[in-house]
């Protein structure tokens, strides 16, 4: 007897395709969400470098760092601060929200340009690190 033509995918077929598809997404999901995180820990330091700056047109116009703020218009995914103000130091700090899956990122810089970082929980104690690899 003869068999008609069969037209169409087997459920075999159709599961193998689907379990390619899920391995494939299984390996580029993180490395995207990586490529994101990067892009918005940028936002921190070229805002530190900025507010800092700041800072020293504000020491040379009232000869004292207590009053200044630093306050980016930008500011996404970052809150910013300035602690440890004194007539002659500060801190400025950048500590990453956690609403915006920033929560493991914080960016610091005080008057001599010391800087720190924490990237997405690792710590560099003197710049301000550009990936999770620890470099700078």
């Amino acid at each position: 007897m003869k068999r008609p033509n069969q037209y169409g995918f087997s459920l075999i077929e159709m599961m193998i395709v689907v379990a390619i598809i899920g391995l494939l997404a299984s390996i580029a999901v993180p490395g995207y969400q990586d490529y994101v995180k990067t892009g918005n820990a940028a936002e921190a330091p070229a805002n530190l470098a900025n507010c800092r700056v700041q800072a020293e047109q504000f020491f040379q116009d009232n000869f004292t760092y207590v009053g200044f703020v630093c306050n980016p218009s930008d500011a996404k995914f970052f809150d910013y601060s300035v602690d440890s103000q004194t007539a002659t130091t500060y801190t400025l700090k950048a500590a990453g929200k956690s609403t915006q899956n920033m929560g493991n990122f914080a960016f610091s810089v005080n008057q001599d340009n010391a800087k720190t970082s924490t990237y997405d929980g690792t710590a560099g104690a003197s710049c301000w690190l550009t990936s999770s690899s620890g470099s700078c």
